[in-house]
């Protein structure tokens, strides 16, 4: 586990951005999944300013590691989040963009996004495997849509699983910890004051720990990367900043 933590959430999407075109240089193809939320918002933004020419976005193939059950119009849509602010401004293939379709069931839906990265994905043990999976974390400590009290969703049968809001009742649809945990990398984007205390729980489990889906964040590859700013990491007793 490599931990990195920046002064501000601006200069961890300055930094997330230009690690994602290094991992992206010299490959063929580059299958990530994406997370929602404010600092990848920052990020796709960096993304679109100071990298829009110097990516080869036609070797890059876009997938969710989660998305709300809304159709891509709703300002809820993660997918739509990321085509204003990332998809708008670059020269990507329109076939390399592969949406969970919110507006569906969300069960046939998670099952024809468990397909598509059966297909799509190179697998190792049966397991679609992304070159790369960007995390968020919530403040209660559930990272992509599994939540607490649905941590048993994270070793689920199915890649993909339907997960519920636990304040929402929002339904969404999320891939699970062993496709996350196969990944050839995982690069969590963790900003804020609010996430300090689990951020410290996750990262030096402390008593409890377990009860977050974040700490189940183990990848096979031994390849785990945290984007802190300050405020995020401000509990870490071995704090890198």
């Amino acid at each position: 586990m490599e931990i990195r933590v920046y002064k501000d959430k601006n200069e961890v999407a300055d930094q997330f951005s230009a690690y994602f075109a290094e991992k992206v240089k010299g490959r063929d193809s580059f299958h990530v999944a994406l997370s929602g939320g404010s600092t990848p918002k920052i990020v796709f933004d960096v993304l679109a300013a100071n990298f829009a020419d110097t990516i080869d976005w036609s070797r890059v193939h876009f997938y969710w590691g989660d998305e709300r059950c809304v159709p891509p119009t709703d300002d809820e849509s993660n997918y739509k989040m990321t085509v204003e602010h990332l998809f708008s401004k670059i020269e990507v293939p329109h076939e390399n963009i592969n949406r969970v379709l919110g507006e569906k069931d969300p069960t046939t839906e998670a099952m024809r996004y468990a397909n598509l990265l059966e297909i799509d994905l190179d697998r190792v043990d049966g397991v679609p495997q992304f070159d790369l999976v960007i995390l968020g974390m919530g403040d209660d400590g559930h990272t992509a849509s599994i939540f607490p009290h649905e941590i048993e969703l994270w070793e689920a049968a199915d890649h993909c699983v339907v997960a519920t809001h636990p304040d929402s009742g929002q339904k969404r649809v999320s891939i699970n910890g062993k496709v996350i945990n196969m990944a050839q990398e995982v690069a969590f984007l963790v900003t804020g004051a609010s996430k300090a205390e689990k951020v410290e729980a996750v990262i030096e489990k402390t008593p409890g720990h377990e009860a977050y889906p974040a700490s189940l964040v183990q990848p096979m590859s031994g390849k785990l990367v945290w984007f802190l700013d300050a405020a995020a990491a401000a509990n870490l007793s071995q704090n890198p900043s």
